[in-house]
């Protein structure tokens, strides 16, 4: 009696149980006629065949290689199950005839000889045409949809439904999520702040998962929001079958339709939101350097608008010169901006920060703006509030519809479904409205005294009143804004953030402090 493994497969263009049912039928059908010993078998669920990164299929070609009790086949329903790919189909069943196994089709009756083995190429080879000239299909089709705006598959960005006509149309609820993330990262809060807030106020991803560093990139960077519908953007499937959604395609390939997506956010916000976005990139090399760098990515040229890189060479005398310079004239030699000794550079922010934040003076001022600031978001939470209060009287009278139409005999499972989810929207929406109620009381009773604001700054002003350099780097992103190098000066501008229990304010003084590099020793 011989001995045989099974592999079944179904692709994710004929997602059915019942078709791997159908398979193994057939296969044990087949294995009783022959006299022929099943050992094991190997399904791979909605996995393509134009690609071997299918991990049933791996243990089982691993399984066949370490068989020591004499399997002599690998049965499949048709050899596309095996695969679709040529190169693929050649290179495994190689690997299995070294051991004496060969891939048996249950449908396609080969034998070895000459005619069976160009036969059986035949079938191959018409196994891959017709994956690719369906993915060609595929994406005529999604050509001709994404040039009348329309959804494509897969899910639909966060903030979006998908309407039954396939155009898109403005989830409420979502859409406030959404405006949230925008709104408090071009306020310049962490990825961390946010995911907090958004877990905080019950929201979660389009499927259903907590927010993470990852899906808020995401979102950021998705020019859908502002109205633009875009298609064809990131590079598909290569040649290992896998995709590369970080590589971008030619504009020429990318299609955008102008205003056929509902606009979220505004054209000005999202750029404002990219721009932060690259500043807040990690500065090129900084992961080498061996030199301490203070001022690492808040250092930019005024002249040219690239980011100052720390950079270290040996002067004339032999001595090391460690200073700041702008990456265009180091990378490209096209800016010829100051370059800043770096000793120097690091002193006077730190000076000027000593003399317009960390001083008693300007503690009455701050202590001004940051209540200015709690009232805004005070009113911001009230508006949120009236939003969320009007959400739940829609839905609480939809629910009342569905119940008066159940109660007057109209009973299916439409109705169900949709009360279910209803329900499921509606203790949503009561979670919120507790929170931000709760949130917007501590608001109002919050009044940001000048002694806490003392408080706050008397262990960082300690580092810098000492100078302790290690220690400032960990807190001068919460302080400096920017640093921008011009020819003959330098500014400095101060961006402080405030943090009192669950309150945090970004307070954007916008104070410029110029330094004249003429005649000192900047240079």
């Amino acid at each position: 009696m011989s001995r045989a493994v099974v592999y079944a497969r179904f692709s994710s263009d004929n997602q059915r149980d019942e078709s791997i049912d159908a398979q193994l039928r057939a296969i044990n059908e087949y294995a009783d006629k022959n006299n022929i010993k099943i050992v094991n078998q190997f399904i791979d669920r909605a996995k393509s065949a134009t690609s071997d990164k299918r991990p049933e299929f791996q243990n089982m070609i691993k399984f066949c290689e370490a068989d020591t009790t004499g399997i002599s086949m690998v049965i499949v329903h048709k050899l596309d199950r095996f695969s679709r790919d040529k190169y693929d189909s050649a290179m495994y069943k190689q690997k299995l005839k070294v051991k004496g196994i060969r891939v048996v089709s249950v449908l396609e009756n080969l034998d070895n000889s000459p005619e069976s083995l160009i036969l059986e190429s035949v079938i191959e080879g018409m196994a891959q045409y017709y994956s690719a000239n369906l993915a060609r299909e595929v994406a005529k089709g999604q050509k001709e949809n994404a040039l009348k705006a329309l959804h494509n598959g897969g899910d639909a960005p966060l903030g979006y439904d998908v309407a039954f006509d396939k155009t898109y149309l403005v989830n409420e609820d979502e859409a406030q999520a959404v405006k949230i993330i925008f709104d408090m990262y071009i306020n310049g809060y962490s990825y961390s702040n946010i995911i907090d807030k958004l877990n905080d106020l019950g929201y979660k991803t389009k499927r259903g998962n907590k927010f993470g560093k990852n899906s808020l990139h995401g979102i950021l960077s998705n020019e859908k929001y502002t109205g633009v519908y875009v298609f064809n953007k990131t590079q598909r499937k290569g040649v290992n079958g896998k995709r590369n959604g970080h590589k971008q395609k030619s504009e020429d390939e990318i299609i955008k339709v102008e205003g056929g997506m509902p606009q979220i956010i505004d054209k000005e916000v999202f750029l404002q939101a990219q721009e932060m976005m690259q500043k807040r990139k990690k500065a090129p090399g900084a992961h080498k350097a061996t030199t301490f760098y203070l001022l690492t990515s808040l250092v930019r040229c005024g002249e040219c608008g690239h980011s100052y890189q720390g950079n270290k060479r040996k002067d004339k005398y032999g001595n090391d010169y460690i200073s700041y310079r702008c990456g265009c004239r180091k990378q490209k030699r096209d800016c010829k901006n100051t370059e800043i000794k770096r000793d120097y550079l690091e002193e006077f922010v730190l000076t000027e920060l000593e003399k317009n934040i960390l001083n008693d003076e300007a503690i009455p001022a701050l202590s001004k703006a940051i209540n200015e600031r709690l009232k805004t978001k005070s009113n911001d939470n009230h508006e949120m509030l009236t939003n969320l209060r009007n959400k739940l009287e829609k839905v609480n009278k939809e629910i009342e519809n569905i119940l008066n139409a159940i109660m007057s005999g109209i009973v299916n499972n439409v109705l169900k479904n949709k009360l279910d989810e209803l329900e499921k929207v509606k203790l949503n929406l009561e979670l919120k409205i507790n929170k931000v109620s709760v949130e917007s009381d501590d608001v109002v009773s919050t009044d940001i005294t000048e002694e806490q604001i003392r408080s706050m700054f008397s262990k960082f002003k300690e580092f810098v009143l000492t100078r302790n350099l290690p220690e400032c780097k960990k807190f001068i992103s919460d302080y400096v804004k920017e640093v921008v190098v011009y020819k003959d000066h330098v500014e400095v501008i101060f961006n402080v953030v405030f943090s009192f229990t669950d309150n945090k304010i970004n307070y954007d003084l916008h104070i410029f402090k110029k330094r004249n590099l003429i005649d000192n020793k900047f240079l």
